[in-house]
């Protein structure tokens, strides 16, 4: 029962988003441009599960760099409606479009001149009449058996805010770097802070070896760095990596693996039945992210840092992805 419940409720709240589909048209971009266009801030105002939801879209529009807060209409009536300033603009939730709590706020908004995008239910009701735009987020039915607690209706609204919020973070054609430095901290602000080359092992740490250099060069500076791995380049180009694994493949195969030297080394430690192809590489400019999803897609811990010239310049490891909180 309680399965058939879930998806019953599932499916009845992902129809309510898809019939706001066919709603977005002119009002969505008078909106859009009222938002863009306010010199102060975005109040987003609501009662009950309403309220909740503005909640949520005033926490999205200041992640993307358009200030916004939410007032409590009860709250506004007794002082907080203060905070409300000429050049403001207004989101106002309601489903029913008639919430007398919410009369003391939307006659203040009227009085100061702030334009108002209703987000209702009911597009025949005094909210929407009022609004200087009223977007349309009414649904068939509530996903609750007596088509009473909000659920579809709210989901609606949410979705409708996201879709308000993703559009105007293109309209405002902001990049990943304006989008970090509103989130200087958690993981998003790590994703889109940490560059390649803020986390790669470089430099006189980088275990870089010749191809004509021996197999007791490779040992040494494989023991040296103690990263496991020996970066080989020919003439100054990445030619291949050794790794540990690849030291056992030799020893395995050949009778005197000391007596190769690293170009050899490339040639006879494939894994079987594989080609050996150059190792998979970043550039030093790339996010951090960026390596985590290759390392991810192809199971490998390494990656090799190649600058624009295809010259090895660096390691970055998932160890060092995990030490800064990148995973």
């Amino acid at each position: 029962m309680g399965v058939k419940t879930a998806k019953m409720v599932l499916q009845t709240e992902s129809e309510a988003i898809a019939s706001l589909v066919d709603r977005i048209g002119p009002e969505f971009e008078k909106a859009e441009r009222i938002i863009l266009d306010a010199k102060g801030r975005i109040i987003i105002t609501g009662l009950g599960k309403s309220g909740i939801i503005g909640r949520k879209i005033a926490s999205t529009f200041s992640s993307i760099g358009i200030p916004a807060f939410y007032l409590h209409p009860v709250e506004g009536a007794h002082g907080d409606i203060g905070t409300i300033m000429r050049g403001d603009a207004a989101i106002v939730i309601s489903k029913s479009g008639a919430t007398d709590e919410l009369n003391v706020i939307l006659n203040h908004l009227k009085r100061l001149e702030i334009p108002i995008i209703a987000m209702t239910g009911n597009t025949s009701s005094n909210l929407a009449s009022i609004a200087d735009v009223a977007l349309d987020v009414s649904v068939e039915k509530e996903a609750c058996p007596y088509d009473i607690v909000p659920t579809a209706s709210t989901t609606a609204v949410l979705a409708l805010g996201d879709a308000l919020a993703i559009s105007l973070f293109e309209e405002k054609k902001l990049t990943k770097e304006d989008f970090a430095a509103l989130h200087p901290g958690g993981s998003i602000g790590l994703k889109l802070t940490y560059r390649v080359k803020d986390l790669m092992v470089s430099g006189d740490d980088l275990p870089l070896i010749d191809i004509e250099a021996s197999m007791h060069e490779v040992i040494d500076i494989m023991s040296e760095k103690k990263l496991g791995i020996a970066v080989v380049a020919e003439n100054d180009k990445l030619a291949g990596v050794i790794t540990d694994g690849d030291l056992r493949r030799l020893l395995q195969r050949l009778e005197n693996p000391l007596e190769i030297n690293a170009g050899e080394a490339l040639k006879s430690s494939a894994r079987e039945n594989t080609l050996r192809t150059l190792p998979l590489t970043i550039k030093p400019e790339a996010y951090a992210a960026r390596a985590v999803s290759i390392m991810e897609k192809h199971i490998v811990t390494t990656l090799v840092v190649t600058n624009p010239k295809g010259l090895p310049v660096g390691l970055i490891r998932w160890i060092d992805l995990s030490q800064a909180g990148m995973v």
